[in-house]
């Protein structure tokens, strides 16, 4: 006993050396589990950021790796060995997100380049190559013919000299009594906002079916009031006239400029819908379903609530790869 009480400090020194190890590996493996959980957390944002709203049918639903309780009986496994296993799935996770937002990139890239061109009444790059004659005609009247090729219109012109010169157009019909009248009878609203105002009676003129004047009133309402709040309903309703009234190419024109002026504004999703619509309606179906494709990643929770009769019957007309 006096043997052991002497060298007392000796197995106290030796007890701290055989528990240091294990104190590191605590403090160790505390200070990973708090990363990881903040990996994670990272993680759980970043897929809120990349699929807000996400519905179950279009999207993934990435979680956090989660830790059961081992049965009774189990040997505890090593914390280290646990920590590298959920690293292991966040890493996963994080590369199938990477992936997923560059091929979601890629498509809006595409869309942009599709639809600038069609504003600007030509084919996109590429695509003048493998178009087929269908296609090329289609290009040709989206841009009222001005891709038609020369050299059969030099033969019209000199076989035909006489029809080198168009007919005059014809002046704008003047609106009966009766119809201004009608007009005149749809009341403006008179609120304490008038931006407000302005955007309600150009609803009103196109819920009463006075296509030419909601577009009018709304343009005004545009001009005066660009930064209303009002400016995505404006925009999209305005293309929504256009497409009542039978004019698709001009009705895609207002939902591209309104999906592109805010892309999160209240009517954004609406747009990309209307715009496959007016694309199907032109008979572009590769464009169209260029849009809808678009829409269901983009608005997975209009497709399945607000939007979906729109949604199915835009669908239902196209058949898409």
């Amino acid at each position: 006993m006096k043997r052991l009480i002497q060298h007392k400090p000796l197995v106290a020194t030796l007890a701290l050396l055989i528990a240091a190890p294990a104190f590191a590996q605590d403090t160790g493996g505390v200070s990973l589990e708090t990363r990881v959980r903040k990996v994670e957390s990272e993680v759980s944002a970043l897929q809120r950021v990349v699929f807000p709203g996400g519905d179950g049918r279009f999207f993934p639903q990435i979680q956090p790796s989660q830790t059961g309780t081992a049965p009774s009986g189990t040997p505890a496994s090593n914390p280290n060995a646990d920590m590298l296993t959920r690293m292991d799935s966040l890493e996963g996770q994080v590369a199938r997100l990477t992936a997923q937002v560059e091929e979601d990139r890629n498509r809006l890239e595409k869309l942009e380049a599709r639809l600038a061109a069609m504003e600007a009444g030509k084919p996109a790059a590429g695509e003048v190559a493998a178009a087929s004659p269908a296609a090329s005609s289609n290009l040709a009247a989206m841009s009222g013919g001005a891709s038609a090729a020369a050299p059969a219109a030099a033969k019209v012109a000199a076989a035909k000299p006489a029809a080198a010169t168009a007919p005059a157009a014809k002046p704008a019909t003047t609106p009966s009594a009766q119809r201004v009248a009608a007009v005149r009878a749809i009341e403006k609203p008179q609120t304490q906002d008038p931006g407000d105002d302005e955007y309600s009676y150009g609803f009103r003129l196109w819920e009463a079916k006075f296509y030419p004047e909601a577009q009018q009133q709304l343009k005004l309402f545009l001009t005066k009031y660009p930064k209303h709040s009002r400016g995505s309903f404006a925009r999209n309703l305005l293309g929504r006239a256009y497409l009542d009234e039978g004019n698709p190419r001009e009705a895609a024109s207002w939902f591209l400029q309104n999906y592109k002026a805010n892309p999160k504004g209240e009517r954004a999703g609406d747009s990309v819908l209307l715009l496959a619509e007016s694309m199907r309606q032109m008979k572009d179906t590769n464009r169209a379903c260029v849009a809808l494709d678009q829409f269901e990643r983009e608005f997975a929770k209009d497709a399945t609530g607000r939007l979906k009769g729109q949604y199915d019957a835009t669908k239902r007309g196209l058949k898409c790869s």
